[in-house]
């Protein structure tokens, strides 16, 4: 029978390709997202120059917000921001991405923990396969997940692509960041405070992972409750999914730092919704249709088959660690 490390090496190939095509296709959303937000009729009867303090959102704190501040502005700021991180993730944080692929198809070996975009890509498919099975298994059931009503798929757009930030400033650096560094944090700084902040696992000595697990997979379902409790609630069917989701980005904010959660989440969000609204205008069709047309369905099996590996590599690669603790031991 052939060891872990072999089967990974075989196994790392075809993952990689997978893996290198979901980064151009999230390359390529920048561009997509731009167009659409600032070329088609994605609003209807509003456009990126809406003002911003008159979206139902803002309503509470409209007296913050400039008259001269536009939906179009703050798209802007967004997709510079996740570009700027999608930079850093792409070259680091020891080696490039591009780097890592050549390495591993030229020599033959299977080395990925060295670059961000690889985990961001690997975890994003892991995560819509899951979606997609918890979906499947409780509509069998009986249990659909249904979305909040639409009332306008610009303002959706921009809400999708808000999200990710607050949420994941929200649930993991306020609710997992803040208790961890009270708890294993044996100074204090600013510096400190901030890096510790920024990637948990690399800035702070976690010696008891049962506690932080714990913490993770608590915020986790309560980032699945949050989503059909409030605002413009999903169904109930949207709780467990949302639950998977939120205690993986938790495990990820904790092992790999604020970069790798944030770009999960956007994968999940603008990248998919960027996709699909263009489809959408290009057609002229109701953005529900669209998430139904060939482009979105191709997408959604790469995703699933991505996933699949990545599952894969991801379970072997924890065998091949256990054995080589065990032969150290020895």
């Amino acid at each position: 029978m052939q060891s872990p490390n072999k089967i990974l090496q075989m196994v790392g190939i075809p993952h990689l390709a997978l893996l290198s095509v979901i980064f151009g296709m999230m390359l390529l959303s920048f561009p997509i997202g731009l167009f659409t937000v600032f070329n088609t009729d994605i609003g209807n009867d509003i456009n990126f120059e809406y003002p911003l303090k008159d979206l139902d959102i803002f309503k509470t704190i409209e007296f913050l917000i400039p008259n001269s501040i536009e939906i179009g502005d703050v798209f802007i700021v967004l997709w510079s921001i996740y570009a700027s991180l999608f930079a850093i993730a792409m070259f680091g944080p020891k080696s490039g991405f591009l780097k890592i692929l050549s390495l591993n198809l030229s020599r033959g070996k299977f080395e990925t923990k060295s670059n961000y975009m690889i985990t961001i890509t690997k975890w994003f498919s892991i995560i819509i396969l899951l979606s997609i099975v918890i979906d499947y298994v409780q509509q069998f059931f009986g249990i659909p997940t249904v979305p909040p009503p639409i009332d306008n798929n610009l303002t959706q757009f921009l809400y999708v692509s808000l999200s990710p930030i607050i949420e994941e400033f929200g649930f993991r650096v306020i609710l997992i960041g803040l208790p961890l560094f009270v708890f294993y944090s044996h100074k204090l700084s600013f510096s400190h405070f901030f890096k510790s902040l920024w990637s948990p696992n690399h800035y702070l000595h976690i010696s008891d992972h049962k506690k932080s697990l714990f913490l993770i997979v608590f915020v986790g379902v309560f980032f699945g409750l949050a989503h059909i409790m409030t605002g413009e609630p999903w169904s109930e069917g949207k709780l467990v999914q949302a639950s998977m989701s939120g205690i993986i980005l938790g495990w990820l904010y904790v092992r790999f730092g604020l970069i790798t959660a944030i770009l999960v989440h956007w994968g999940t969000n603008y990248f998919i919704f960027s996709y699909a609204n263009f489809v959408s205008q290009i057609n002229e069709i109701a953005i529900d249709v669209a998430f139904s047309h060939s482009l979105l369905n191709t997408m959604e099996i790469l995703f699933f088959i991505s996933g699949a590996f990545s599952i894969l590599v991801v379970l072997l690669d924890y065998f091949n660690s256990k054995k080589e603790q065990k032969l150290k031991i020895e």
